[in-house]
Order: structure tokens, then C-alpha cells, then sequence
């Protein structure tokens, strides 16, 4: 495989990164030493690596955590309970996914952080783009995040509701121009009709024109 993810050494021993941050602690990671484990667990696990789940997987714990050792138990659990997960600064981790290839774990993480966060932002924009005439806007924010029953409060909706919010005053000034327009051909067509037939010219123009309420005449008293 010429590519392969999830591989490294921490100084000249061996080391899976089974995950490349740890919740609350992002300058930290999880690994273990893969000279250390026994051909029960060590043939699966670079097995598992290598699979199409592994290469796939942003931690290689997801993968782990669904393969097995040769002897039927979760690999995951297994290095759990060996103590076998070993807990270290990600900047002594150094990544080798090539064999001439060398990154240091912290600097991979800031790499792929930043990528994840574009592909967001990304497929936020391509969806409001998508958007055609006037929507509710939460609905349009629902779908973005892929869950319509959760309700539209997060923080990360922020950008989202900005940018829909913009793209309907766009459209009302639109549409306000339009009826300007409309209300100025108007004004035009019945003063033309004025000239073409004097006889009843026209006093009003239709901006100036009020719309008469309906009822009954006043009477008149002796």
C-alpha cells in the first residue's frame, strides 16, 4: 500500500495512532506500541489498518472497535484492558504514511481540522445556493445540519442564518424595485391614454390613486 494512514513512531518504536486527539485535551493522543502486542492481536489490527475501514475511519478506534482478534474478542476493548493504550504529547508522534514521508502528529491534526472545517463550510454554501425564491429560513438551517426535529439554536447556525438572512433583504429590495418600475410604466401608459383621448383626460396618476370604500350614500336632510 503506498499510502497508509494511522501509522507512526513515537521516537524509534513503532506506534498506531488509535486516536490522533483526545476529547479536551487536543494536544494529546492515544497509542499503542506495536511491537508489544502478541500475534493475536497484532496480525488483525495491521490487518484492520490496512482495510478499507481503517483507511476510511478519522480514528482508527471506530475501526478497531468492529475487528477482532483472533480469538473473537474487540480489538478496541482488548487494548483497553491490557493497558495497552499509552497516552502521549502529539508533537513527539511522528506520522509516517509514506515510507519517505515524515509530519508530526500536532501539525497533521491542524492540517486536517482546517480541511474538515472548509468541506463544511462548503457544502453550507452549495445548499443555500441551491435555495430558490423565498424560504423559511430554519427549515433551509434544519436540512444544512441534517436533523429536522433538533431545533435551530446552535451556535454554529450562526453564519447560516446570517447568510440567509442577507439573501432575503436582497430579494425584497428586488422585488421593491420591480413594483416601482411597474408603478412608473403605469403612471406612463395613462398619460399617453390622456393625450390619445382628451376628451376625458387624466387628473390622476395611479401612485396618487386612493382605493374608495364601499358603503352606503349619506342621506340627505331637509
Amino acid at each position: 500500500m503506498s499510502f497508509l494512514r494511522h501509522v507512526g513512531k513515537h521516537g524509534d518504536r513503532k506506534v498506531a495512532v488509535v486516536f490522533r486527539e483526545i476529547p479536551g485535551e487536543p494536544h494529546m493522543c492515544l497509542v499503542t506500541y506495536t511491537e508489544l502486542l502478541n500475534q493475536n492481536m497484532h496480525d488483525p489490527m495491521m490487518k484492520c489498518i490496512e482495510s478499507d475501514i481503517g483507511q476510511n475511519s478519522e480514528n482508527l478506534a471506530d475501526a478497531l472497535n468492529r475487528s477482532y482478534t483472533k480469538d473473537g474478542r474487540f480489538i478496541l476493548q482488548v487494548l483497553h484492558m491490557e493497558g495497552l493504550l499509552k497516552k502521549v504529547n502529539t508533537e513527539q508522534i511522528v506520522m509516517t504514511p509514506q515510507p519517505n514521508v515524515r509530519i508530526k502528529l500536532n501539525e497533521l491534526n491542524v492540517m486536517l481540522d482546517e480541511m474538515k472545517k472548509g468541506e463544511d463550510a462548503t457544502k453550507r454554501l452549495a445548499e443555500i445556493d441551491k435555495s430558490l425564491g423565498i424560504q423559511n429560513p430554519g427549515d433551509i438551517a434544519k436540512r444544512m445540519r441534517g436533523n429536522t426535529n433538533e431545533p435551530v439554536q446552535a451556535a454554529s447556525d450562526a453564519l447560516s442564518d446570517n447568510i440567509l438572512a442577507l439573501r432575503l433583504r436582497e430579494q425584497a429590495a428586488k422585488m421593491s424595485a420591480e413594483a416601482k418600475g411597474l408603478m412608473a410604466e403605469a403612471d406612463r401608459l395613462l398619460q399617453e391614454a390622456s393625450t390619445m383621448d382628451p376628451v376625458k383626460p387624466v387628473k390622476e396618476t395611479v401612485s396618487d390613486v386612493k382605493p374608495k370604500t364601499r358603503g352606503r350614500k349619506a342621506k340627505v336632510v331637509a
